[in-house]
């Protein structure tokens, strides 16, 4: 896929994203996702793609040791979850003109998720054990 322009509400944070080829959207059901966006975090994979303009005004929040979210100080407009390295980047479907044209394909934290909603087509689910489990160093076998 090709690198596509997003932006915040106001304008002011501006970016450029390569989607990860192969990679279908997601949705992350945790609470600090939930709290952060107001609802469900909607975002598709860019690898380490995502660059933004040089003035953009950027909040950036370290939400865990390993983990930042990035929002627009300006208007609030939830826009990335990125790794602290940078070599990971979620960036919300919504900061794209066209959010429609990605199909979602997967849902983490499934145990965090209310039980007021639910996506109507099939996803691959995983719970937050699952999640962390990816995430976590694995330890040498003695």
């Amino acid at each position: 896929m090709t690198a596509l322009k997003g932006r915040c509400l106001c304008g002011a944070c501006r970016f450029t994203a390569t989607p990860s080829p192969g990679h279908s959207a997601g949705v992350c059901h945790c609470s600090m996702c939930r709290r952060w966006s107001g609802g469900i975090f909607l975002s598709v994979p860019c690898g380490d793609s995502v660059e933004f303009e040089d003035d953009a005004p950027l909040l950036v929040y370290d939400s865990s040791d390993w983990g930042q979210r990035v929002s627009c100080s300006a208007c609030g407009s939830t826009l990335v979850w990125r790794t602290k390295d940078r070599s990971m980047n979620q960036v919300s479907i919504q900061a794209f003109d066209d959010p429609g044209q990605f199909e979602i394909g997967m849902e983490i934290f499934v145990d965090d998720k209310p039980a007021s909603y639910g996506l109507s087509n099939e996803t691959t689910k995983m719970t937050g054990a699952e999640v962390m489990a990816m995430f976590a160093p694995q330890e040498a076998e003695e």
